[in-house]
């Protein structure tokens, strides 16, 4: 593979992101409705957030297959055939009841956003050139699916059903086909062979940054919402979770824009004491104040990741690096539902996100103290 100019690599990074930003609220409509519609579905609270939880836990043993069939393929045929799973996921959710019947769902779905997740981040990294700033419009263009999904679900669920939600929902995914099929389908590199080894700083901070704001906040907001708002809770629910993706589709850029001027492993931890303390404010029950400063902040992260990973990774090795990381990613955040679904009823919220906040901190100053490789400086300093 060769390294594509700053123009092909932002078209297809763009392309790449149309594609998952059309398939996402066939997953993340779920996360609203199906805490407040449990019974309707068939499951209890802590049924529905193993089921939240699933499509992460089945990516941590799947990821690498995904990544090796990623390389072997290139873009295009994955992101095709994640996004027809998709829509299969969707049109599910029309028709299955039960834990048992769900679950299928869930875990297809864990393994087409695998694939999606990684052709974006492959794309707007594959010129270090810009990456982090690629990265950051990458991540507002895939936040325009949910941020307009999310508040017409909450809209429409009380009078047409949460199940013919999702029939409208899979229609809509049938636009990312047409972004997928304009991607590239050139390979990558094989992985190396697989060694173990103990997780470092990012790793830690990966899979805290998961449980916390992917896992326990989102399923902690619908919880939150339906208790504190009553009959609103769900369209209180649904704005909130809309604003987030709309704060990514604005600070995203932002985020990738502070990586490039100063450097993204000091504007990670710096954000990520920040969200620390909005943490701890949101499970003290200052719903819409902190809540809304989570999101902000979560949106200046999300492009940070990326950018770091590939400066510090040869390029033969970025595209299984990047997924390396995501697995521990999703193991934070496949644990976070199940966790909010088992205490939320029992424990006091404060408590639970403090805890979350304390742990996430800590992850975040070792981030900092963690050293550069040397090979990896310059082109840190480029790329974020």
């Amino acid at each position: 593979m060769t390294t594509p100019d700053h123009r092909q690599a932002d078209i297809d990074s763009r392309h790449a992101a149309m594609s998952l930003s059309a398939a996402l609220p066939c997953d993340i409509v779920l996360y609203l409705l199906l805490p407040m519609y449990a019974a309707q579905f068939h499951v209890s609270l802590a049924e529905a957030g193993v089921l939240l939880a699933a499509n992460r836990l089945v990516r941590i043993a799947g990821y690498r297959w995904v990544a090796s069939f990623y390389a072997q393929r290139g873009d295009r045929p994955t992101c095709t055939l994640a996004v027809c799973a998709a829509i299969l996921c969707a049109l599910g959710y029309t028709v299955a009841s039960g834990f048992w019947a769900l679950l299928p769902l869930r875990l297809l779905w864990g393994m087409a956003f695998a694939g999606l997740n990684l052709s974006t981040q492959a794309m707007s990294t594959a010129n270090p050139q810009g990456a982090a700033r690629r990265s950051g419009r990458s991540r507002g263009v895939i936040a325009i699916g949910p941020m307009l999904w999310l508040p017409t679900a909450a809209l429409l669920a009380p009078h047409i059903g949460p199940r013919m939600v999702f029939a409208l929902v899979a229609a809509t995914a049938l636009l990312g086909l047409l972004a997928a099929r304009r991607l590239p389908r050139h390979a990558y590199a094989p992985p190396q062979p697989r060694r173990w080894k103990l997780p470092n700083a990012l790793d830690w901070w990966s899979f805290l940054e998961g449980l916390a704001l992917d896992g326990l906040f989102i399923v902690g907001l619908a919880y939150m919402s339906k208790q504190s708002f009553g009959a609103d809770g769900e369209l209180v629910a649904g704005v909130l979770m809309a604003l987030r993706y709309a704060g990514e589709i604005v600070l995203s850029p932002l985020g990738g824009w502070l990586a490039e001027r100063f450097g993204a492993v000091k504007v990670l931890v710096t954000l990520s004491l920040a969200t620390c303390v909005a943490l701890v404010g949101f499970g003290g029950g200052l719903l819409w104040l902190f809540a809304g400063l989570i999101v902000i902040l979560r949106a200046l992260q999300l492009p940070l990741l990326a950018p770091i990973v590939a400066a510090r990774t040869p390029p033969a090795q970025r595209v299984h690096a990047l997924a390396g990381r995501a697995i521990w990613r999703d193991i934070g955040a496949g644990m976070g539902p199940m966790l909010a679904g088992l205490l939320l009823p029992v424990m006091s919220s404060l408590w639970l996100y403090s805890l979350a906040a304390t742990a996430l901190a800590l992850a975040a100053i070792a981030c900092g103290r963690a050293p550069v490789p040397l090979a990896a400086t310059a082109q840190g300093q480029h790329g974020g």
